[in-house]
């Protein structure tokens, strides 16, 4: 696929589209429970599958799951029978970071991750899939501890800089291999970057991820880069990176951000996943969603989706009443 005019498409097109971040309700489609998804790269990919045929998504998205990659560095993780797995304390400190190896891609759950989106892509043909990495920033957060590397960025910037070297030398690699399954890009979740100030997610964050574009972004792949976290005060540094597009969550001004953004890359959010999919009502979730489709109105770069990972058990009326409200927008305009 030609990424480049899939965004064009997008940008020009009258009526708005949607790629919600999106994957559990696919797995409470097939009856499996979140752990087996999580572990089994088949069972994942129906999963997508399965959502893809349902509800119409510009592009499929495999399970935001940040303790992967954590888990291939070695990090102990706890599997709940229903919900999403999380890391178990820190793996490092700075005494033990020259010594951490690099993992290989056969580590962990990796090769699972890595099977599932090369079925996705064999299965769903009619729009593009998108994998899922953690970004350098929140994976060496919870390699090294969140409280303790906001601490060390500026005790030890160093151990940190060395630390975040490993940690986007293995990103850059597992991106490399997931764009060989044939998936037209990866969103690379950086949501710890939001807690840093501009010129601290620039030198912690920003950088390393240009890298990781630079190696991998092309005309058939592109890269979403996440970060939820961000209020507003870091995202001229998420546009250092170079992505074709950028996610952003539920703590931030749609229309602020889309007048920050360039016009030719692709602006998404950010209905809040929780607070609004899951906790309100049908009719709620549809005043919410054609709220904001009016307010972003003027930015055709636009496209809507979830704040961030839409958590298990959303009502299957609030899932539609998004779409509802997507399509009554649509057929207005």
């Amino acid at each position: 696929m030609n990424i480049d005019k899939w965004i064009k498409d997008i940008i020009s097109a009258r009526e708005r589209c949607t790629i919600p971040i999106m994957t559990h309700p696919g797995i409470e489609m097939i009856g499996a429970p979140v752990k087996d998804a999580v572990q089994n790269g088949e069972i994942h990919a129906r999963a997508i599958h399965e959502l893809g045929k349902k509800y119409p998504s510009k592009a499929a998205t495999v399970i935001m799951d940040l303790t992967v990659e954590a888990e291939a560095f070695g990090s102990s993780i706890s599997f709940p029978e229903n919900d999403m797995p999380h890391v178990l304390g820190s793996l490092v400190d700075s005494a033990g970071i020259e010594g951490l190896q690099i993992p290989s891609l056969t580590s962990g759950r990796i090769p699972e991750y890595i099977q599932a989106n090369k079925r996705a892509v064999e299965m769903i043909t009619d729009k593009p899939v998108f994998a899922g990495v953690i970004g350098p920033f929140s994976l060496a957060g919870r390699l090294y501890g969140m409280s303790e590397i906001m601490i060390a960025c500026y005790l030890e910037p160093d151990a940190i800089a060395l630390l975040l070297d490993k940690c986007s030398h293995f990103i850059k690699n597992y991106c490399m291999e997931l764009k060989r399954t044939g998936c037209s890009g990866v969103i690379i979740a950086e949501p710890a970057a939001g807690l840093l100030s501009n010129e601290d997610c620039l030198q912690f964050s920003s950088l390393y991820i240009k890298e990781i574009i630079d190696n991998v972004q092309d005309d058939s792949f592109m890269v979403v880069l996440h970060n939820c976290g961000n209020t507003g005060q870091c995202t001229d540094a998420m546009l250092y990176t170079g992505a074709k597009a950028y996610h952003f969550g539920n703590a931030i001004s749609m229309v602020e951000v889309l007048k920050q953004c360039p016009a030719d890359v692709l602006v998404m959010g950010n209905i809040n996943p929780v607070g609004v999919l899951r906790m309100m009502s049908p009719q709620q979730i549809e005043r919410e969603v054609i709220s904001l489709l009016e307010q972003t109105a003027g930015f055709p770069n636009f496209v809507l989706s979830t704040g961030c990972d839409v958590p298990p058990c959303v009502p299957i009326e609030n899932i539609q009443a998004y779409y509802n409200a997507l399509l009554f927008f649509n057929n207005r305009i």
